[in-house]
């Protein structure tokens, strides 16, 4: 097996991929190394490429590239560079600005804004493992100040529903996902999807969460308190997101994203030495995602 890339400075990083060359190769072994099998026909038959590391079907004569089917597909500046984004995204401790990728690579700030946007898709949760234990949850509004609106009236606010996996006095995990309002179909949305069923959570006292104690049995509804002060975890772990928002990307625009990014950095501090391993393989494995798809 492949050593990690464990505690990779920017030195070691720039031995293991000082060209494009270096990163097509990498790709390749990673995104073969259980074998080829055309996306097109399904053939496991190949011979050479046009292009070094190209695969063409023997069948259907389809060429692959390493970063055809992949987050990397079509990358439209240096492949180095790409992965450049990938490191930096990955080890820098409280994530990086477009802008200070843009300084750093010498690219526009709307090609790193791009290519950024692409590296938190392959950060979403794939759903596969559901909080389990004891789990809180509730809404928030993100954004600034808006005169006149209060509560869950979100107005150009974004509404959020975040929780947490309770871990003895600590927290092990965080989810979270923008909604559109307050009701049983989007909390229960968000809830079936990141919370196992048998888990015990809780809640406040708002009713959209009272029609969902029927798919979940241990769900019970306590009030927040002064303050929150029932939920001192949780809304700890909020304030902390909010917090990394304001500082690092200062908008609610794509909140979703970064709701993303930063719930996957949260998830995965105990394996910070594998993020750049973690978060390089989750791209190959992920189908590509064009602009447009992005900005919907």
């Amino acid at each position: 097996m492949e050593k990690r890339f464990e505690s990779l400075t920017i030195f070691e990083f720039q031995e293991r991929f000082p060209d494009d060359r270096s990163c097509l190769r990498y790709l390749a072994e990673k995104k073969w190394a259980n074998g080829y099998v055309c996306p097109k026909c399904g053939n496991t038959r190949y011979c050479k490429g046009d292009k070094e590391y190209n695969r063409q079907c023997t069948r259907c004569h389809y060429i692959s590239s390493p970063t055809s089917e992949t987050l990397f597909h079509k990358v439209k500046f240096p492949l180095l560079k790409a992965f450049y984004i990938v490191y930096y995204v990955s080890t820098s401790k409280k994530g990086i600005s477009s802008t200070e990728l843009s300084r750093k690579l010498g690219l526009r700030q709307k090609t790193c804004w791009l290519f950024k946007q692409k590296v938190m898709v392959a950060m979403r949760s794939s759903g596969l493992h559901p909080m389990q234990g004891k789990v809180e949850v509730d809404e928030t509004t993100v954004g600034g100040q808006e005169e006149g609106v209060v509560g869950r009236r979100n107005g150009r606010k974004k509404l959020v529903v975040f929780a947490i996996e309770r871990n003895g006095k600590g927290v092990s995990r965080m989810y979270g996902r923008v909604i559109r309002n307050a009701s049983a179909k989007e909390l229960g949305g968000f809830m079936r999807r990141s919370i196992a069923r048998t888990s015990d959570i809780k809640t406040d006292e708002w009713k959209g969460y009272q029609p969902l104690m029927a798919d979940f049995k241990g769900l019970r509804q306590v009030p927040s308190g002064r303050k929150g002060e029932n939920f001192p975890d949780l809304h700890r772990a909020i304030m902390g997101f909010k917090g990394w928002l304001r500082g690092m990307h200062h908008h609610v625009e794509h909140l979703q994203a970064y709701i993303d990014e930063y719930t996957y950095r949260f998830n995965r501090n105990f394996m910070t030495k594998g993020l750049f391993d973690n978060l390089l393989n989750r791209m190959i494995n992920t189908h590509p995602h064009p602009y447009k798809i992005i900005i919907a």
